[in-house]
């Protein structure tokens, strides 16, 4: 059952005796301050059962925890010790100065329950409330930011063979667990006792430099693999398609299928070889499936995920936070996270603004149609001292392009171009020049790289309008003052990696999210603590202004009685014949 916190404020818990000695300017000073309105009890009910079962720890001040273990970046373990003997921590949770409110199983409890019943989002949203009631987020159109950087996932990454290896453990450990066996004594039973050591190339004893050597060893763990997998399929027709039993089977198969497939292929011998180069979906990591091969730029490389954030520029709160496949492109779901945060904030979008990476023609239509101005540079393009496509006049209405030198030309035919990387192929207009007008002009050399005499060819893009549009309105000023603002979501980025999120802590997409969402949620509310400090604005009653209030009101109750009781003892003392005179103390005489 849900455990609630007193209601009756105390005046000997740290965030009355301590708050100004730890300040309350601080992180922990401010969670000391909004502890009524960040969060509640009743809040987090339907993560516990209501009829039975003992009380649990007050879950707002688990919620409190998460933050502050986020904010300093510390283990759970870690986290109980400093909620036991951290003098911070204990005003950010207003608990006694003997008190030891959880351990380590406990705050691990808590956010599983947060994860498994997908309410992680509630704590993020917290700090958005918190923005709005102190004023930083203002109820108006707002200027958006989008951006990503990369997350290293938690999962070990390994090479083809120790990563079969895993597969094949990994499918072992599904198929002992519905015989009831040991997974050591099922892989003994069916001869894979190789694959419960260490790093099966470690311990391998063969001749690495030796070609005939490493074929050998390759073929042999694609054979165990292949055998496996026939394995699992006879026992899988033991149980119904959608029973659990046959679900746990199958992702493992699955797994260790895709392992194959991507790394190994068969010559026309029948051998198992490596394959070459890397496969577009790679999956790097069995402990983490999900894991993928991705690039920031052309020069950063990592392994794991993406992190995409988006920010309001005028108060640089986070307004909505997600996580990304590693190999996936910067503008994936870009729309989503505009549409999370007209939901967060209840706030319209006024525009959206972004790097070149969400510049491409199909998100600039998808924005186009659900009415969002997205504020993006387009590319110059084309190569180096040449003349780019930017650098002609395309008259769409008249259907003719003009080159820089004034020729213009009419002519076009249908040439077959790709929308995106992997999109669907179109047909659109290639506009060519004639060759002898081409030859014959003074800026040849910087506009033709063709060695074989032939004219200037431009192709149109499928969403030459829009681009067309951008290109007008980057040679604004407003479009400069636009880009300006960019830098506010970089600068909050910096910020999440300082709050740990450029490493995973967990395994899985979702659970990388929760990270990013809790990191983020830490990052508003230290801004919103440095606007009310700024600003001198604090919503509802502090925790300083209640101790005193409280000591007053006792002051006011107690001084009357204290009057009573003195002129209760003044008449006992006094006889009324006395009462009103000064009494007169006889002077002190010595005895001798």
């Amino acid at each position: 059952m849900v455990g609630h916190v007193d209601p009756q404020r105390n005046l000997y818990t740290c965030d009355n005796q301590y708050l100004k000695f730890v300040g309350e300017d601080t992180f922990y000073g401010f969670l000391a301050r909004h502890r009524p309105e960040l969060f509640r009890d009743d809040d987090f009910v339907s993560l516990y059962t209501q009829n039975n079962g003992r009380m649990s720890v007050p879950p707002s001040i688990l919620a409190k925890a998460l933050l502050l273990q986020s904010h300093d970046r510390v283990s759970d373990e870690e986290a109980a010790d400093r909620a036991r003997f951290d003098i911070r921590w204990k005003v950010a949770l207003g608990i006694g100065i003997d008190d030891q409110p959880f351990v380590k199983s406990t705050l691990q409890a808590f956010r599983a329950r947060l994860v498994l019943h997908q309410v992680e989002q509630a704590i993020f949203q917290r700090s958005i409330d918190a923005a709005k009631g102190s004023g930083l987020l203002a109820s108006r159109k707002l200027k958006v930011a989008l951006d990503t950087t990369p997350i290293f996932g938690k999962g070990a990454v390994k090479d083809t063979y120790n990563l079969l290896a895993d597969g094949i453990r990994q499918l072992v450990r599904a198929l002992a667990l519905l015989s009831g066996q040991a997974p050591e004594v099922w892989a003994r039973e069916h001869d894979l006792t190789r694959y419960w050591g260490t790093s099966i190339k470690g311990e391998a004893e063969i001749d690495w430099d030796n070609a005939a050597a490493r074929q050998a060893f390759l073929d042999g763990i694609v054979v165990d693999a292949e055998r496996l997998l026939a394995v699992a399929e006879r026992v899988r027709a033991g149980y119904p398609p959608d029973s659990a039993e046959s679900g746990r089977i199958d992702e493992a198969a699955r797994l260790l299928k895709q392992l194959l497939v991507q790394d190994v292929e068969r010559t026309t011998e029948g051998k198992a070889v490596l394959k070459g180069g890397v496969a577009p979906d790679r999956v790097p990591s069995v402990t983490d499936p999900q894991m993928r091969h991705g690039r920031k730029n052309a020069s950063r490389k990592f392994t794991g995920h993406k992190g995409a954030i988006a920010v309001d520029t005028e108060s640089g709160v986070i307004t909505a936070a997600g996580v990304l496949a590693g190999n996936a492109p910067d503008r994936t779901d870009a729309l989503e996270l505009v549409q999370e945060t007209r939901r967060n904030t209840g706030c319209e979008v006024a525009k959206v603004i972004g790097d070149c990476a969400y510049g491409d023609g199909a998100t600039r239509r998808v924005f186009k149609e659900h009415g969002c101005e997205l504020v993006v540079k387009v590319p110059r393009g084309g190569k180096p001292g040449y003349y780019a496509k930017g650098d002609f006049k395309i008259d769409l209405e008249h259907d003719c392009v003009t080159c820089p030198a004034g020729q213009t030309t009419r002519k076009w035919k249908l040439k077959k171009v790709r929308r995106g990387v992997r999109g669907e192929c179109v047909a659109v207009k290639q506009f060519e020049f004639a060759a002898e007008r081409c030859r014959g002009c003074a800026h040849y050399r910087q506009c033709v790289s063709s060695k074989l005499g032939k004219g200037r060819s431009v192709v149109l893009h499928p969403e030459e309008g829009l681009l067309q549009e951008a290109r007008a309105y980057q040679e604004t000023a407003a479009f400069r003052e636009d880009t300006k603002l960019r830098q506010t979501v970089e600068h909050r980025l910096a910020r999440l990696v300082q709050l740990g999120i450029r490493k995973a802590r967990y395994f899985g997409r979702h659970k990388t999210r929760w990270q990013l969402l809790l990191a983020a949620a830490v990052a508003n509310l230290v801004l919103v603590a440095a606007w009310e400090s700024a600003t001198g604005t604090s919503p509802g009653l502090g925790t300083f202004s209640f101790s005193l209030l409280l000591q007053l009101t006792f002051f006011l109750l107690l001084v009357p009685n204290l009057i009573g009781e003195v002129k209760r003892r003044q008449h006992l003392v006094f006889p009324a014949s006395v009462r009103g005179r000064v009494p007169q103390i006889p002077g002190f005489r010595p005895d001798f």
